[in-house]
């Protein structure tokens, strides 16, 4: 029988939230839930009061930052030749931790987005905790509240490059290059250094970074319309100059926290006052970092959005340095793990993996170039769970960081990284030393254009953007910018700073606000005699539901206002008289900009190839070992490289590589197997004229790291027969 819907009538009311015959004693309920919500708003409002006088104390610092973990400053970028506000600092781990002097240090360099720094090393189990809980030493990069006066992106780009050359020469026996990690805006940043010198780096991890920056899919990701919504970049010129040449980092906190109101107005508070029992310290911990706003020079902002968001010239390679060197990311020669999220609504998949598909045609490019690319999507973690989830960090940092060697070694390509619980149907499950097993698995291009993005009109409409942001920025600077700047001055910039709303909810609630004096006398009292009410008590099934309500109503809002953001941007950009008016043709040749063919490049990687076709036959037993190993099943499972680990511990008589040089053993390898698979087959004898070890032993090697990972496809056991019968004499087929 189909169960009646609730009319709201008055018995509806006690059925729904009153056990049967229990109405008639909920007076107690009554008395409860009124003493319970008025110590609950008291605690509520103390933990409001402690972190605006926490805001207060953190703006005396000099350099506030969030870590967890100790530290030493190493380098100050003050004192550079070019000086930025930016600071190295190395971590010191905590009791029971050791940073082992043999392997590679980690650098995370944390975004500078309006919030301050800390965020890669806020908890325990954080991209520091990873990689200190794997044993390698950690470096951060971190930055002042203020910046130097006239610093530049590009300035902070060869700082970070002095920074990771510090890190190198106090590590000269670790074998590999420091890793970095760049999270969301520093992420691009760590990009655009290593395509400017890209000898220094060693595996880069981007996490939640965007590259490709008009990319989406519609219904998704409304931020990136906003600069078309706000009719180009002018704003920021404005906004900038009425900060007498400073750019508030609150304006960017603001626009953060509109993406999810419901959240912001409600959900996060309400949290707090449901949990406040529970809840006080986490809520602090997380305040701290993105409650206090950092400023920006005026000219980088400008920057950021001018050549980034809105040009999207990055990827394009259309950056030029004041030095005219060109940026282009395919001069990067480390490989890159990409980690990114569906839930992302500030960088969504298209914007964190659009790139590879404006500088390589195909993957056989990719592979040709001798570039490694790792992407890894979270189905669900937000934006700020890509950095601050702590089981994100024991998962996904936790195995990035332990397998760093293994993704450095890593054949050229395109991979997508998978995590798999260990449980009893995981083999050699041993081999592990986490609680997952990370598999890559070989893509193609075609897999993240599946992913969706933008057609030809969609990028139409953002190239209008971006010309008619040119021609409203010039009418700004021309007719409009010396008045403001006239106007503007020191003490009405800091004005307009504190009346920030984001700024204003801080000072109000704390010890400044003389209202607030007697409260620290009443959560004694209360903390004393604290009743929390019970969670059957129908008056809090009420307040459950109506903030459930709230939050539904703030949502459909939130739909309603990104859906005719998008509708207002498509509609107006995507019309041929808009885009005839900024110089666009229609039939979308100017549109969608890629980066030009490069001669040299494509030279040096034919010539490249030309001398790898003479060492087919060159080398000894170790080539013949992994020219076997890439010809059979190229290394995909942590629990292979763990093996290869493995049986070169034992055997001391196997020659010592440094990681480097072995990396160079793999790549020359596995192209040799890629450009003729046959002959590499036919030349395998010549490289076991002179070996030291039996064929029966090397057999017996390569069955046990090909089958570490479990059983074998159909097509990789039959490559393996090939091999069994070279080494044993017999004939190839």
């Amino acid at each position: 029988m189909e169960k009646k819907q609730d009319d709201g009538t008055p018995q509806d009311f006690m059925m729904k939230y009153l056990p049967p015959f229990s109405f008639f004693f909920c007076a107690q309920d009554v008395v409860d839930y009124v003493l319970d919500a008025a110590q609950r708003s008291i605690l509520f409002f103390d933990v409001l009061r402690q972190r605006g006088n926490n805001y207060f104390q953190r703006r005396s610092l000099e350099a506030p930052n969030v870590l967890l973990f100790g530290y030493e400053v190493i380098a100050d970028g003050r004192t550079l030749p070019r000086p930025v506000n930016y600071m190295l600092m190395r971590i010191v781990p905590p009791e029971g931790m050791e940073a082992h002097p043999n392997k590679r240090p980690f650098i995370v360099f944390d975004p500078r987005a309006g919030h301050g720094p800390g965020i890669g090393g806020m908890k325990r189990d954080s991209e520091i905790g990873a990689a200190l809980h794997a044993g390698h030493p950690c470096y951060f990069v971190g930055f002042l509240s203020k910046p130097v006066p006239g610093q530049l992106i590009e300035d902070i780009c060869y700082a970070e490059a002095a920074f990771i050359e510090i890190v190198i020469n106090r590590h000269p026996e670790a074998d590999g290059k420091p890793c970095l990690i760049g999270n969301c805006q520093a992420g691009w940043q760590v990009m655009m250094t290593a395509a400017l010198n890209p000898d220094l780096a060693g595996p880069i991890i981007l996490a939640g970074t965007p590259l490709s920056y008009w990319g989406g899919v519609h219904g998704k990701a409304p931020m990136r319309y906003m600069g078309g919504i706000l009719c180009g970049s002018w704003t920021v010129s404005l906004l900038s100059d009425l900060g007498n040449g400073l750019f508030d980092g609150a304006i960017l906190v603001r626009h953060f926290e509109n993406l999810n109101p419901g959240n912001t107005y409600w959900s996060k508070d309400y949290n707090l006052y449901s949990k406040v029992d529970t809840e006080r310290e986490r809520f602090l911990d997380f305040e701290k970092w993105w409650g206090n706003p950092v400023l920006l020079n005026g000219r980088e902002i400008q920057y950021i959005v001018d050549e980034l968001f809105v040009g999207n010239k990055l990827s394009a390679g259309e950056i030029l340095t004041k030095d005219r060197v060109r940026i282009d990311l395919r001069r990067v020669q480390s490989p890159i793990v990409v980690f990114c999220s569906h839930g992302d609504e500030i960088t969504p998949p298209q914007q964190a993996l659009g790139w590879i598909l404006d500088l390589y045609n195909s993957e056989d490019e990719i592979i040709a170039s001798g570039q490694t690319i790792i992407y890894s999507l979270h189905a669900s973690i937000g934006h700020l769970g890509i950095f601050v989830s702590g089981s994100v960090a024991r998962k996904q940092y936790q195995e990035f960081s332990q397998n760093i060697d293994f993704i450095d070694i890593l054949p050229p390509g395109l991979y997508e990284a998978s995590f798999q619980l260990k449980d009893e149907n995981v083999a050699n499950a041993d081999l592990l030393t986490t609680d997952y097993v990370m598999t890559f698995h070989p893509r193609k291009l075609d897999d993240l254009r599946a992913l969706g993005g933008n057609d030809a009109d969609d990028d139409l409409s953002f190239a209008a953007v971006a010309r008619f942001s040119e021609n409203i920025q010039g009418f700004y600077r021309l007719l409009f910018q010396p008045m403001v700047r006239a106007f503007a001055n020191p003490w009405f910039a800091d004005m307009l700073r504190q009346m920030n709303p984001v700024r204003q909810r801080f000072e109000l609630f704390s010890d400044k606000n003389p209202c607030f004096a007697p409260l620290s006398a009443m959560v004694k009292v209360v903390e004393k005699n604290r009743r929390p009410v019970s969670t059957d008590n129908f008056l809090w099934k009420i307040q459950e539901d109506w903030s459930e309500q709230i939050v539904k109503s703030w949502d459909t809002l939130r739909d309603l206002r990104d859906h005719w953001i998008e509708t207002v941007f498509l509609r107006t950009y995507g019309s041929p008289f808009v885009q005839a008016a900024v110089g666009l043709r229609s039939d979308h040749a100017v549109a969608k900009r890629r980066i030009g063919y490069d001669v040299e490049r494509q030279k040096r990687v034919s010539e490249e190839l030309d001398k790898l076709r003479t060492q087919f036959s060159e080398g000894g037993d170790l080539h013949a070992f992994v020219r076997s190993i890439l010809y059979i099943a190229p290394l995909a499972d942590e629990r292979s490289f763990v093996m290869l680990r493995v049986l070169h511990d034992k055997n001391p008589s196997v020659p010592i590589l440094t990681l480097d040089e072995f990396k160079a053993l793999i790549r020359q390898q596995y192209m040799l197997v890629r450009l003729d698979p046959e002959y590499a087959l036919q030349t395998l004898p010549d490289l076991l004229k002179d070996t030291s070890f039996s064929n029966a032993d090397i057999l017996e090697s390569l069955r046990q790291i090909i089958f570490a990972s479990g059983i074998l496809t159909p097509a990789a056991t039959e490559r393996f027969a090939r091999i069994e019968k070279i080494l044993l004499g017999e004939t190839v087929v």
